[in-house]
């Protein structure tokens, strides 16, 4: 384990996700909490952080919670201490290969995007510029 335990608000505020995103995980499988308090309340490691940071990382670029499942299963084989053969080590690693790849599509689509929304708020810009009524001298 690694170490110190969290309740779920101290997780959503490191994540930036709300406690309702964090149970949708947790219900889908993406991400279990590592311990439960003796009240009962979920426990999360800095683990389960990192894996939920994956998550949001993946939700704006357009990945489906059966691709993240795949991915997260992918990761957590090649880092698991268990041996892999291999093959299922270079399997897991096209896997992977191919959501990066799948990332590096997304990003760049959203900058040609970022691109053609700052020409546009230039152009409104300088149309309000052009028709700003002049101060007083």
């Amino acid at each position: 384990m690694d170490g110190k335990h969290m309740q779920i608000g101290e997780v959503a505020a490191r994540t930036e996700l709300s406690l309702r995103t964090i149970r949708h995980y947790e219900e889908s499988g993406l991400v279990v909490p590592s311990a439960r308090s003796r009240g009962g309340f979920r426990l999360y490691t800095e683990t389960d952080v990192a894996r939920l940071m994956v998550i949001r990382r993946m939700k704006p670029l357009g990945f489906t919670l059966d691709q993240m499942r795949d991915l997260l299963d992918a990761t957590d084989r090649l880092d698991a201490t268990d041996r892999l053969d291999a093959d299922e080590r270079e399997t897991l690693l096209k896997r992977v290969r191919a959501y990066q790849q799948e990332a590096a599509e997304q990003v760049e689509k959203l900058r040609v995007q970022l691109s053609r929304a700052e020409d546009f708020e230039g152009t409104l810009r300088a149309r309000l510029e052009r028709n700003a009524p002049a101060s007083p001298a």
